[in-house]
């Protein structure tokens, strides 16, 4: 055989590598992709005032506020942990805040108390998880119910208010058209991506929440992991409540009721697996984007508001099951 046609058989022998398009195409948050497009041009075609630029800007807003805690949550989630006190952490950063500027404190201290409330909690579960092994569903249930009845107590199921003007252009007001919690949302997802992505930090995440043994013998810390993806939430979660109850121009007592849900369902949507060591920000980005797109096309079309935590339990039971099909399939 010449060295031509040797060269030939050896090259048809050698895989190809997938073009641009195909690698776009097997990336996970691309299933996730599609269908927000193809709903969003549904619900456009069904009633045009989807579409409208209030309505658009509505929508962001509530992304948002999901996605900066689900940030956080994707952080926990890839470590292999779980976090249901997010929605009582969300209220008690809003009264905390609130009540600290009602008490004559600036508006600057006021945010940054509502925010160091919920790091507080967030290095309590993760000290109680990494430290004394407790699981994780057992520590953020019971957090989630003791953080909820310190904001029933400290505020007696009274709304906290009035709030400083200045404060409440955190939740309402807009820098170059553009939602000011918008901005913040968008600047802690790239910050949240480039951690995840590209450090060592990041890495050890995904390490962890892959096999924690086999990340302790590679000399990562995993007990110090686990607790600052939970400080992460935390603060995150506290952050939103500040936000929240700037957007009100109140801090309410019942403030992110059944948020821990509404953040872990669009999580796991977005490609995030419950059992750890995968996911992204983009992909949660997208999976909260398909979640309001859905609540707020409900809306728009006058489905009953109680049709909708059948959607999100359907979701993410679904979600779950593809994750657990994917899982089998890879063999891990």
């Amino acid at each position: 055989m010449s060295k031509k046609g040797a060269k030939v058989q050896e090259e048809e022998k050698r895989p190809k590598r997938p073009n641009l398009w195909q690698q776009m195409m097997n990336k996970r948050e691309v299933g996730i992709a599609i269908p927000l497009l193809l709903l969003i041009v549904v619900v456009g075609i069904v009633n045009p005032v989807f579409l409208n630029i209030d309505n658009i800007i509505n929508i962001l807003r509530q992304t948002a506020f999901t996605f900066i805690i689900g940030v956080a949550m994707t952080f926990v989630l890839i470590g292999g942990g779980l976090d249901l006190s997010v929605g009582s952490v969300l209220a008690l950063g809003g009264v905390i805040s609130g009540l600290a500027m009602l008490a004559g404190v600036p508006v600057w201290l006021g945010v940054l108390l509502g925010i160091l409330a919920g790091v507080v909690v967030g290095l309590f579960n993760g000290i109680v998880v990494a430290r004394f092994e407790i699981p994780s569903l057992i520590v953020s249930l019971g957090m989630m119910y003791f953080a909820r009845g310190v904001v029933q107590v400290l505020t007696r199921g009274n709304p906290v208010y009035p709030l400083p003007d200045e404060f409440n252009f955190l939740g309402q007001g807009f820098i170059w058209g553009i939602p000011v919690v918008v901005i913040v949302a968008a600047v802690l997802g790239v910050i949240g991506h480039i951690v995840l992505t590209q450090t060592a930090f990041g890495r050890a995440v995904y390490a962890v929440g892959g096999n924690s043994e086999t990340a302790r013998l590679s000399g990562i810390n995993v007990k110090r992991v686990r607790t600052w993806v939970y400080v992460l939430c935390g603060g995150s979660a506290g952050l939103a409540g500040v936000l929240t109850a700037a957007r009100l121009a109140s801090a309410l007592s019942n403030a992110g009721t059944g948020m821990e849900l509404q953040v872990i369902a669009a999580t796991i949507i977005g490609g995030t697996s419950m059992f750890g060591g995968s996911g992204s920000i983009l992909g949660t980005l997208i999976g909260v984007g398909f979640m309001n797109v859905i609540a707020n096309g409900m809306i728009l079309m006058k489905i009953s508001v109680y049709y909708q935590s059948m959607v999100i339990g359907a979701l993410i039971i679904l979600a779950v099951g593809i994750d657990q099909y994917n899982r089998v399939k890879r063999g891990t």
